[in-house]
């Protein structure tokens, strides 16, 4: 059973309504940026065997091969597949994609924040004012590269996207999200 991509939560005065975004601080991940990383220094400790004829391997004996040019494929495939994995490893850090919507009735006033990479756009903040919204947006696209998503429609500007990048949401939570967030906005919702 998959996590849910955004927990939604409502003050005791139905005032502020504040949805976390989960970034990429996944198990899906933690998976691919631990197997990049094993796999990599299988390659690397591969090609520096062949070159060294020391066996650094404990499950095979990668001695035997020659170093001109399959030692010297594994180093350069285990070189690319460790700067993967730092990547990946550097993507978790940061938490890329993480932040949360907040919908304040009181004053009138809709923030979303995301993390970034760093530098001077390492916190996005977009803020606009709650009578500037048109409308909830659902998008839903079936098919091979399916998108399930919610979007701000926003007067005087491009369509804000209120859920996280990657794995679609169940169509029941995105109706389930819109409806609150429509509720709570006291806006229709499109694309139904």
């Amino acid at each position: 059973m998959a996590a849910p991509t955004t927990s939604t939560a409502i003050s005791t005065d139905n005032t502020v309504l504040r949805q976390e975004i989960l970034g990429s601080r996944r198990f899906s991940s933690y998976f691919f940026a631990i197997i990049v990383s094993i796999g990599a220094t299988g390659f690397l400790l591969a090609g520096i065997s062949s070159y060294l004829k020391v066996n650094l391997l404990p499950f095979a004996d990668p001695t035997q091969l020659l170093f001109i040019p399959q030692g010297i494929a594994m180093t350069f495939y285990g070189v690319a597949g460790i700067l993967l994995a730092l990547y990946l490893w550097l993507v978790i850090l940061l938490n890329v994609g993480g932040g949360y919507n907040e919908f304040n009735r009181e004053t009138g006033l809709i923030k979303i924040f995301r993390l970034g990479f760093w530098g001077k756009n390492r916190q996005i903040e977009l803020t606009c004012k709650k009578e500037d919204v048109q409308a909830i947006r659902v998008d839903v696209k079936e098919g091979i590269n399916p998108r399930r998503a919610l979007y701000l429609r926003v007067k005087g500007r491009r369509n804000i996207p209120l859920t996280r990048v990657g794995q679609p949401i169940a169509i029941t939570d995105l109706e389930n999200q819109a409806a609150v967030l429509a509720r709570f906005l006291e806006v229709p919702i499109e694309g139904l």
